[in-house]
């Protein structure tokens, strides 16, 4: 892969469709116990809660955007980062633990994780700091990420 080629990669985490799936019981219950509000209120907002989980984390996109790398989970796009190639130092494919798990979060061994599914990632070490993508495509990216940071000057 040369330094020129773009990236772009989306992930699904096909678990999520029985997450948002879970949650159409909650409304058929909640439409049956609309005489006594309290209850209704609550397990609709539990569903509501179940496909805001769903369609967050459904799926995580990875991508170049010019003179960065977006990270991005979604098809709802609320939780998304942008990360300077010129703020990255190297990037390696690497496998992150059962611990570790999945989502956004910091990692035992430092720095954040931002993972989908499954195990493979690759670290990319940035100027403070570093950061676990989770992807299914672990070799491509890290290559893509090594031409990137070879061609882009340090900040």
């Amino acid at each position: 892969m040369n330094a020129d080629t773009t990236y772009r990669h989306t992930q699904y985490a096909w678990l999520c469709w029985l997450i948002a799936a879970i949650s159409i019981p909650a409304f058929v219950t909640a439409a049956m116990l609309w005489q006594k509000p309290g209850g209704a209120i609550l397990i609709a907002v539990s569903g509501l809660m179940l496909l805001y989980l769903a369609g967050s984390f459904g799926q995580l996109s990875v991508a170049d955007d010019d003179d960065a790398l977006l990270i991005a989970f979604g098809p709802l796009p609320l939780f998304w980062r942008r990360i300077s190639y010129a703020k990255m130092r190297a990037a390696n494919v690497e496998r992150t633990t059962f611990l570790e798990g999945w989502g956004i979060h910091w990692s035992l061994r430092g720095g954040w994780v931002w993972n989908l599914w499954g195990y493979d990632c690759v670290e990319i070490q940035l100027d403070q700091g570093k950061i676990f993508v989770g992807t299914d495509q672990p070799q491509i990216l890290a290559e893509f990420l090594q031409a990137r940071i070879a061609k882009t000057p340090a900040t």
